[in-house]
């Protein structure tokens, strides 16, 4: 079975479900209320679990009772707590209103997931054992940065969510393997609109580059062959929180198993296509005979 380690963020979800997102100075009613485990770091870890593979989380949560629910949810889906770690204060928390159309709006306060900004005894083996190593930027970018330059010292593939998007270091980029960010995120880092356009233009950082296109799919570039386009099965979506989040951890596992690229890609766009038809980040991500079923129709 393959090993995926991930260094990330893990947040209480606090999530509203309105009609239409109120805009600024706007007051709405909402129609429903859930308090949702998740943050990046958590979901990918999910994912990658549900989707077949031995997974290590390396993270914090805090003393609340959050924090107790955050470790309990990672340890339901099968993911290994034992490099998670627990400090004093308050755990992470996303505060997310979700409109009818499925899309969404989302501030993070890092709580706990702050702390996460150096390795701690064992991490680096944890990663060392790994096939692969989930990154995000929802933890100090030093703790981003030391992984992945222990994953680079251990020959372990580094897949790099750059979100949310900021200027990332050029030492980072030096120790990324594949990025894998959103269009709009794309954009942030480049000055491009168009994808492809910043798809190649962040070739000139890391080897390999997946841009995520919601509704359109992905699109895949690498130095040394043809840019390769992957369309998302078409679905209705009830809400698309965590969707990027399944399609990398997803990923990630169908890289390590060494399935060609894509298949890997068609692989989990069929499971983030699963996970947006479900309320909720974690709760929404599908298993692995979902997304066998799903990829095979």
């Amino acid at each position: 079975m393959t090993h995926i380690a991930v260094l990330g963020s893990i947040n209480m979800d606090l999530v509203a479900y309105v009609e239409k997102a109120p805009q600024r100075g706007e007051t709405v009613t909402g129609r429903e209320f859930r308090t949702i485990p998740g943050g990046k770091g958590a979901n990918q870890a999910i994912a990658a679990a549900r989707a077949g593979a031995t997974v290590s989380m390396i993270g914090a949560v805090g003393t609340d009772g959050s924090g107790m629910r955050l470790r309990e949810t990672l340890e339901h889906s099968g993911v290994d707590t034992d490099f998670l770690r627990t400090v004093e204060g308050q755990s992470g928390t996303a505060h997310i209103v979700v409109d009818d159309e499925g899309g969404n709006a989302i501030v993070v306060i890092p709580g706990a997931n702050g702390t996460v900004d150096h390795l701690s005894p064992g991490d680096e083996g944890v990663i060392a054992s790994a096939d692969a190593l989930l990154l995000q930027l929802e933890i100090p970018l030093a703790g981003v940065l030391a992984g992945a330059q222990a994953a680079r010292r251990h020959g372990v593939r580094t897949v790099l969510t750059p979100a949310p998007a900021q200027p990332l270091p050029p030492e980072l980029l030096e120790a990324a393997d594949l990025l894998v960010p959103n269009e709009h995120e794309a954009a942030a880092l480049t000055g491009r609109a168009d994808p492809y356009d910043a798809a190649v233009a962040l070739l000139d950082l890391v080897p390999e580059v997946v841009v995520t296109l919601g509704a359109s799919g992905c699109l895949y570039v690498t130095r040394d062959a043809e840019p390769l386009m992957v369309p998302a099965p078409q679905v209705t979506a009830v809400d698309s929180t965590g969707a990027g989040d399944t399609f990398a951890g997803t990923l990630a596992v169908a890289l390590a198993e060494e399935r060609p690229i894509r298949e890997a890609l068609t692989w989990a766009a069929a499971a983030a296509a699963l996970s947006v038809q479900r309320e909720g980040a974690s709760a929404s991500m599908p298993y692995r005979p979902e997304i066998e079923t799903q990829y095979t129709a």
